[in-house]
């Protein structure tokens, strides 16, 4: 979460348990949201899917909404732990690219949902910041990118998969999105050669 965030947490957890607690949160409203989707979707809900009491959702989160925001923090630092390593041998752009399109674990309707409130209550200089965390990038020549080349790329790869989340695209969790998308980079990077 950046400063330019609204704070999503009445209370942030420190406790193991309390952790638990809300990771247990987190889960239920993933598990509500897919199964019923949004119209099932309520912190009554979310306490009984959770085992917990709703004062405990409450002691963490003021409304659903947060709950949602939430999701999307987590996951978002589920992408950024994996994004810079580059696992399997895998090229670190395919790495990062694969992270999030399998990020929320295949729960699109969690997903959508959580995806569409974080940009809800957004700051643009908050989300601008995201992509600040990047690493370098370098072209075809071994140059680094300028701020306006940087801008493009990040802006178009991520616009891309952040509109087969919001549209609901039947091939999100395709290899074929994901191997356009490196391909897409790529070529802007004017690489020719396509490593794993």
């Amino acid at each position: 979460m950046t400063d330019q965030t609204p704070a999503v947490r009445r209370v942030v957890p420190r406790q193991a348990r309390a952790q638990a607690c809300v990771e247990a949160i987190l889960e239920a409203a993933a598990q509500i949201l897919e199964s019923g989707g949004e119209a099932a979707f309520n912190t009554n809900a979310i306490a009984e899917r959770a085992g917990v009491s709703i004062g405990a959702i409450y002691r963490y989160f003021p409304d659903k909404q947060a709950i949602l925001v939430a999701m999307s923090q987590r996951e978002q630092a589920r992408i950024d732990e994996a994004a810079p390593a580059g696992a399997d041998g895998q090229a670190a752009d395919r790495t990062m690219i694969r992270a999030f399109l399998r990020a929320f674990d295949g729960r699109r309707v969690a997903r959508r949902a959580a995806v569409r409130a974080q940009l809800a209550i957004s700051d643009p200089k908050a989300l601008a910041a995201g992509f600040d965390r990047l690493p370098p990038v370098l072209d075809a020549e071994g140059r680094p990118l300028t701020p306006v080349q940087r801008f493009v790329l990040s802006r178009a790869i991520h616009g891309a998969m952040r509109a087969a989340v919001l549209e609901d695209q039947p091939f999100l969790h395709s290899q074929e999105l994901e191997d356009e998308l490196v391909r897409l980079g790529r070529a802007y990077l004017g690489l020719r050669r396509q490593s794993q």
